[in-house]
C-alpha cells in the first residue's frame, strides 16, 4: 500500500511539473545608449538568451557582451577592451521574478504591465534592481519588453577623463524578447 501511495504521489508531482510550461528564446534583443549627444554610443545585441516560467514568475536573461554590435569597429573594440572588459566579464545576467504575476493571464491574449525584481550582474558586479515592463501574450508566444537606466559607476565601469563629455554616466537599456513554449 505504501508503494502504491508513493508511486501515485510521484506521478502526481511529475504531471504537475510537466504542466508548468517554460518559455525560452535565444534571439532576444538588448539595446543600450550611453552617449551624451556629442557621439553616438549605442550598441545592439540580437542573441540574448531568455527564459520565463509563468507558474512562478521566474525570469532570466543572459547577454554575451561581445555580441553587441556598434556602428564603428573602433567603438566596439573600446567597449569590449576598455569599458566592459568582456574577456574577464563575458556575460551580463539578470535573474529575477515578475512580482505581479497574479495580474497576468498567460492563457488569454493581451498586454499586461508587470514589475520585475531581481539581481542584475554587469561587469562582475551584482545589484538588486526593480523595473517596469510589459508581457504580451499572443497564442503560444509571450513577448517581454522593458526599459531601464543603469549608473555605470554602480557596476564599476570607469569613464576615462578624455571621453567624459562623450560618454554618459548612465546607460539607457531596452530589452525585448519573444518567448516560445518549450515542450
Amino acid at each position: 500500500m505504501k508503494k502504491i501511495l508513493f508511486i501515485c504521489l510521484t506521478l502526481a508531482s511529475v504531471s504537475q511539473l510537466s504542466a508548468q510550461k517554460i518559455y525560452m528564446s535565444k534571439t532576444g534583443t538588448a539595446w543600450f545608449d550611453a552617449g551624451t549627444g556629442m557621439e553616438d554610443i549605442t550598441g545592439t545585441n540580437k542573441s540574448v538568451i531568455c527564459a520565463f516560467k509563468p507558474a512562478t514568475g521566474d525570469m532570466q536573461f543572459s547577454v554575451k557582451i561581445k555580441s553587441f554590435e556598434f556602428w564603428s569597429q573602433l567603438l566596439q573594440e573600446h567597449f569590449n577592451e576598455n569599458y566592459m572588459e568582456s574577456d574577464k566579464y563575458p556575460n551580463s545576467i539578470f535573474k529575477g521574478k515578475v512580482t505581479n504575476m497574479d495580474k497576468v493571464n498567460v492563457a488569454k491574449d493581451g498586454t499586461y504591465p508587470v514589475t520585475v525584481s531581481g539581481t542584475l550582474e554587469i561587469h562582475g558586479v551584482q545589484k538588486q534592481v526593480e523595473t517596469k515592463g510589459t508581457l504580451k501574450v499572443a497564442g503560444d508566444n509571450i513577448s517581454a519588453t522593458s526599459e531601464f537606466v543603469v549608473v555605470l559607476d554602480d557596476y564599476k565601469i570607469a569613464i576615462p577623463s578624455v571621453v567624459k563629455d562623450k560618454l554618459s554616466k548612465t546607460a539607457k537599456i531596452k530589452i525585448n524578447c519573444t518567448f516560445t513554449a518549450q515542450k
